[in-house]
This record gives C-alpha cells, structure tokens and sequence, in this order.
C-alpha cells in the first residue's frame, strides 16, 4: 500500500510541476524543451524506482532486424557515444554507477539499460505529445526544439541502451561459462 501512495504522491507532483512549467515558461521555446525533458526524467526516473520491476518483458529482448547493432551503427550510434565522451556525460554515469569487472555488476548493468531504455521510452512519448500540440497550437517550425531534443534526449539514449544491452549480456553469458 505505502508503494501505491508513493507512486501516485510522484505522478501528481509530476503532473503539477508539468503544469507549472507550461503555464510560467512559453511552450515553443528551447526553455521549456528543455526544461520539461530533464523536469520528466526526475520524475519518471522516481517512478521507476519505486516500482522495483524485473522488467522481464519479452520488449526488452533483442530482435532479429537488431542483431550486432548494425541498424544503430546507420543510425549514428557511435557518434552519439563519442559526443557522450566529449561532453563529460560517461564520466558523471559512472561516477554514480561504476562498472566493476565483476558478474554481478554486470547483471546490475544490464538491469539499469532496461531501467534507461524504459525510462526514455516513456518521456519520448509524453514529449512527443507536446511535440504534437505545439507544433498544432503553434506551427510546425515552433515546435522543432522539442522534436529535437526528443530525438536527442530520448530516441537516441534509447537506441543506446539496444545498442548495448546484447554486448553485455554476451559478456555475462561468457562469464557464466568460465
């Protein structure tokens, strides 16, 4: 019961702390873009871990057409991982999760790429929502910092916990073997 509470005490603190955002900072600015990408990962992030989920849904299985990540590699993954590099964002991830060389912090990471990936997956559809309305309300044009750093800030963190979650699960399985 106390689990209940707390996760619909988060999704109205969400919902309020969204609204605020729309009503004090202008829909179609890089500002609330912004703002509300970063505002939904504190929340959804909450969310997730306060569900305490195995996440064993067959969604987070590798799928055929995804094999070796070549898909991702055209798509422009290992630019993405490179800019991640460059920006510092790799070393403030493994400061709070660092990866040890051992299996069962392998197993941890592998469950922390579906926590990401389900997390991202969430706030891209939610973006994606406002994307519509702005870019109804507002114009197309207006509504290109939110598809931005949707694609950005969502698909592409996304596309790199695919990318990654089949890696080390080979590398857990190797070591499972030893």
């Amino acid at each position: 019961m106390k689990k209940f509470w707390a996760f619909i005490s988060i999704g109205l603190a969400a919902i309020g702390s969204t609204l605020a955002l729309v009503y004090f900072i202008r829909l179609d600015s890089f500002a609330f873009a912004w703002a509300l990408n970063f505002l939904l990962m504190i929340w959804v992030s909450a969310l997730i871990e306060i569900m305490k989920s195995p996440l064993q849904s067959s969604y987070f299985d590798e799928k055929t057409w995804e094999r070796r990540g070549k898909i991702y590699e055209y798509l422009g993954i290992n630019f993405f991982r490179k800019m991640l590099v460059l920006i510092g964002w790799e070393k403030v991830i493994r400061k709070s999760t660092p990866i040890e060389k051992n299996a069962s912090a392998l197993v941890v990471l592998y469950h922390q790429t579906k926590k990401s990936e389900l997390g991202h997956f969430v706030i891209f559809f939610i973006v994606l929502a406002f994307n519509i309305v702005v870019a109804m309300r507002f114009g197309l044009m207006k509504s290109m910092w939110l598809f931005g750093l949707n694609i950005l800030l969502n698909l592409y963190p996304v596309i790199l916990q695919r990318y990654n979650r089949p890696r080390i699960a080979r590398v857990i399985n190797m070591r499972q073997r030893k």
